[in-house]
């Protein structure tokens, strides 16, 4: 019996499968087994017509192929060279379950890149699994991004049955590609960040309050509602905070360029976070995940470690803002089906924005409202308290002057949120201060004896929850580092204050 390792998914991760082969006598026959899917089954034609056309005979006898575990579905097309190579190689003796072999056949035996490969690799390095594999020669360039794995790029079969003819006078195709774009180092980290802001926060006109708010949510990654008549500037500030949020390692570049693989997307390996921005209609399965046999990633999950933008937000469904509670809250989602249950993480940036009333000129100072007292209390009696306590920045936007001009730029805004990154880092946090445990809270939240009182008269005033008190330390903590002050003072308790919600 001779076997490789390939590898397929089991929710967002990589589940290593071993590809067996068996020649045996009896009737000639081609079979594949271990809880194939039909792109598998189909693979034994490619398989034959590969193999036949780089002059490889079919030996009279009964080929077995067979996936293991088998109770484990597999799916893709990645396992095409592996079978045809064990095929190709049952003669020799020489142990082949050290390679990880990869990639699809074309019928002429040309070897083909799959979508699939570069988040399958990525999820195996960072079990630690994987040492070597043999790819796709097209697929070198995205995949020499993948630290501490040998790859070896061939063109066709016939490359790949010389390959491991030949293996141990062989050298890699690449070595590990560094990450080219400016960085910091903190605690002999760095942390990578991009300079090209294609959307300024100079455009918006006016609003010192609102970018303010924005300025802090960055810094802190604290979850963001912005309220104002349409057309203030609430969705300019939110498509424009993905370009200042804290800078990244490299491991989270590796895990947002995943994510953009898992959506056919070409990965582009920029410090860049990712920016989600659901349609008020979409399906609870879209945001979530999910389906009818497999749980698939939605838009939770996408938006790990960016920005996911609830845009009119009373306007989405009543049982998605309530599901939206758990990821905010623990940043993972979960996802049970009766074939599979998954656990994926959804640490996001949370940012939505709302008009007054239903006609939107509740607030507005020329225009008149049209809305009854009825709809307006129906239209803010969709988000309920304990979803509306799981946010930490609440702003109610200006009315527009033509007066307005813009004060900040996103630069002079990313400079001082990477200055925030390098003073948490230093302080020794794992994570930003609005993800901070309870336990941290108490370690890194300190407060001066003024800023004390004023949170306890807050908590006797306005009857805050254990949760509200814990999010107006956070932010504080923000406010404080913006202001490079070691302890939490009066100023800032008073500000973060200031942006809890009000009726």
């Amino acid at each position: 019996m001779k076997m490789v390792a390939c590898a397929t998914y089991e929710g967002i991760e990589a589940k290593v499968v071993y590809v067996e082969s068996t020649l045996t006598k009896g009737l000639p026959s081609f079979s594949v087994v271990g809880m194939v899917s039909a792109s598998i089954n189909e693979a034994k034609e490619r398989v034959k017509s590969a193999l036949l056309s780089n002059e490889f005979i079919f030996p009279p006898k009964r080929i077995t192929i067979n996936l293991a575990p088998s109770d484990v579905k597999k799916e893709g097309s990645q396992f095409d060279l592996s079978m045809a190579l064990l095929i190709a190689l049952d003669y020799i003796e020489e142990d082949l379950s050290e390679w990880f072999v990869f990639g699809e056949l074309g019928l002429d035996g040309v070897v083909k890149e799959n979508l699939q490969l570069y988040p399958l690799l990525l999820s195996l390095a960072n079990q630690k699994v994987i040492k070597k594999a043999i790819v796709p020669f097209e697929s070198l360039d995205k995949l020499s991004n993948i630290p501490n794995i040998d790859f070896y790029g061939v063109k066709n079969l016939k490359e790949a049955i010389e390959l491991l003819k030949n293996s141990t006078n062989i050298t890699p195709n690449i070595i590990y590609k560094k990450i080219e774009y400016p960085n910091i180092s903190v605690n002999n980290e760095l942390y990578y960040f991009d300079e090209e802001y294609v959307e300024d926060f100079l455009d918006v006109k006016g609003q010192e309050i609102a970018k303010r708010a924005a300025l802090i949510s960055a810094a802190g990654f604290h979850n963001l509602l912005l309220e104002g008549s349409p057309g203030c500037g609430k969705s300019m500030i939110a498509q424009r905070l993905r370009y200042i949020l804290p800078p990244l390692s490299s491991d989270e570049i590796l895990d947002i360029a995943k994510l953009d693989a898992l959506e056919a997307k070409e990965p582009l390996f920029m410090p860049l976070r990712s920016y989600r921005a659901p349609h008020h209609t979409s399906t609870m399965g879209s945001i979530f995940g999910g389906g009818s046999y497999t749980a698939k990633i939605g838009e939770v999950g996408l938006a790990h470690r960016g920005v996911l933008f609830f845009d009119e937000l009373p306007h989405f469904s009543k049982s998605v803002l309530e599901s939206l509670r758990e990821p905010l809250q623990d940043n993972k989602i979960r996802i049970s089906r009766v074939n599979s249950k998954i656990e994926y993480p959804s640490d996001f940036l949370f940012v939505s924005a709302m008009n007054p009333c239903p006609c939107g000129n509740l607030l507005h100072k020329d225009k008149e409202c049209r809305c009854s007292e009825l709809e307006i209390q129906r239209y803010k009696n969709r988000l309920s308290e304990p979803f509306l306590d799981r946010i930490d920045l609440c702003v109610v936007m200006q009315d527009v002057s033509l007066d307005d001009r813009g004060t900040i730029s996103s630069k002079e805004m990313h400079k001082k949120v990477i200055d925030v990154h390098k003073i948490v880092k230093q302080r020794g946090q794992r994570g930003f201060n609005a993800k901070l445990s309870d336990a941290e809270v108490d370690k890194f939240c300190i407060l001066d004896e003024e800023a004390a009182a004023v949170l306890q008269r807050a908590i006797m005033q306005f009857s805050l929850s254990f949760r509200a008190i814990k999010k107006v330390q956070k932010v504080s903590r923000t406010i404080a580092d913006l202001e490079s002050s070691v302890m939490i003072q009066k100023s800032h308790v008073l500000e973060a204050l200031s942006y809890r919600r009000r009726g």
